[in-house]
């Protein structure tokens, strides 16, 4: 009769110490993520900083080495070193873009390292929508993929479409082209 009773009382044990270790596992997890969001946030943070600042060094340093950015117009698709061409002369004059964070959305991926991101920016062109893709290299987290677009309210979609619409016809006959060779 002894012998149930001892099963169950180390059957019950095992059971509290797996859901302990079960709790701190999952605890550090939530720890890790917190961690990686700040570091993420701060990355961001001094990306736009090294901008407003004119910083080019610190800017593209943050930048991975195969690093895009998408910008506002249709035919902006920069791999690194040309946009580093691009931005150049800006950051030269000493006055290269500046983008203030309204709200930023962080999410990590289960190893964490990968994260994508969202966020609403203040900038000389009112509210853009930034997004982007960053990555652990060797400890340091870089921007791999950002794509940086104008937040046009629903409204006005119709007056804009119809501003850009010659544009966008001459640039969607030039794609087809292109992709056809």
């Amino acid at each position: 009769m002894k012998k149930p009773y001892l099963l169950l009382l180390l059957l019950s044990l095992s059971a509290c110490t797996f859901s302990s270790k079960t709790t701190t596992i999952e605890t550090s997890e939530v720890q890790s993520e917190e961690i990686s969001e700040e570091k993420i946030n701060a990355l961001l943070e001094n990306w736009h900083a090294a901008a407003a600042n004119a910083n080019f060094e610190n800017y593209f340093a943050l930048m991975a080495d195969d690093g895009i950015f998408i910008g506002t117009d249709a035919t902006e698709n920069w791999q690194h070193a040309a946009f580093r061409e691009f931005s150049k002369p800006y950051f030269d004059k000493g006055k290269a873009w500046n983008f203030s964070t309204l709200e930023r959305n962080i999410y990590t991926s289960k190893n964490g390292q990968t994260a994508w991101f969202d966020e609403l920016l203040d900038t000389q062109m009112g509210i853009c929508r930034g997004s982007g893709v960053v990555e652990n290299v060797e400890g340091d987290w870089k921007i791999k993929h950002y794509v940086l677009s104008i937040a046009i309210p629903n409204e006005y979609v119709s007056e804009v479409t119809e501003t850009k619409k010659q544009t966008d016809s001459l640039l969607i006959l030039q794609l087809q082209k292109k992709n056809k060779n």
